[in-house]
C-alpha cells in the first residue's frame, strides 16, 4: 500500500543528479495522484538533433530529385523515409497506407 504522506522532493544541482534521483526513486511517494489531472501540451514540439550522414552523391541525388517533385525539402523527404522504414521494421505485418501527400508530411514536420 502507498503511504499516506508525500514525501519532499529534494532540490537538485544538475539534470543528471535529478535522472539519478528518479531512476531509483517511485513517483508516486512524491506526487499525490488523488490531485492529479490530465495535461494538454498543444505546443509542444518533439527534440530534434543534428547529426552528420554520409551518403552515396547518386543516392542523394536521386533523393533531391524526388523531393523537388515532391516540392519538399531533402531532408524532410530523407525523414519521412527513414520513419516509414522504422515503422515497417517494428511493425513487418502492419501495411502503413500513405494517408497524407509527402508535401503535408514535410510541411508538418518542419513547422
Amino acid at each position: 500500500m502507498r503511504p499516506t504522506k508525500v514525501k519532499k522532493i529534494p532540490n537538485f544541482q544538475t539534470e543528471d543528479e535529478e535522472r539519478a534521483f528518479w531512476a531509483n526513486h517511485s513517483p508516486l511517494d512524491y506526487f499525490d495522484v488523488s490531485k492529479a489531472h490530465k495535461a494538454v501540451f498543444p505546443n509542444l514540439k518533439p527534440t530534434l538533433k543534428s547529426i552528420s550522414i554520409r551518403l552515396p552523391i547518386d543516392l542523394l541525388e536521386n533523393l533531391k530529385v524526388l523531393a523537388n517533385k515532391q516540392d519538399v525539402p531533402y531532408q524532410s523527404l530523407a525523414k519521412i523515409y527513414l520513419g516509414r522504414q522504422i515503422q515497417l521494421e517494428k511493425h513487418p505485418a502492419r501495411i502503413l497506407r500513405r494517408t497524407t501527400s509527402y508535401k503535408h508530411r514535410a510541411k508538418t514536420e518542419a513547422a
